[in-house]
């Protein structure tokens, strides 16, 4: 997984796969999905992350088991 945030233009695109996109989908006017030829997501794009409070993550603490 990698992880890019582009303060200018406040773009948070986060890929999880080097797999070729095939289609993008639009859930909602700032996020957009993209998927490979066997419908795993490849990446996402978030406009707006940090004004929408989604950059940066939150940190979560670790339970012991």
């Amino acid at each position: 997984m990698n992880t890019k945030y582009y303060e200018d233009d406040d773009i948070l695109v986060i890929k999880l796969s080097d797999n070729p996109i095939e289609k993008e989908v639009s859930q909602g006017w700032n996020v957009n999905v993209s998927y490979d030829k066997d419908g795993q997501i490849v990446q996402m794009v978030i406009l707006e992350a940090k004004e929408k409070g989604l950059f940066p993550a939150m940190s979560v603490k670790k339970e012991a088991a």
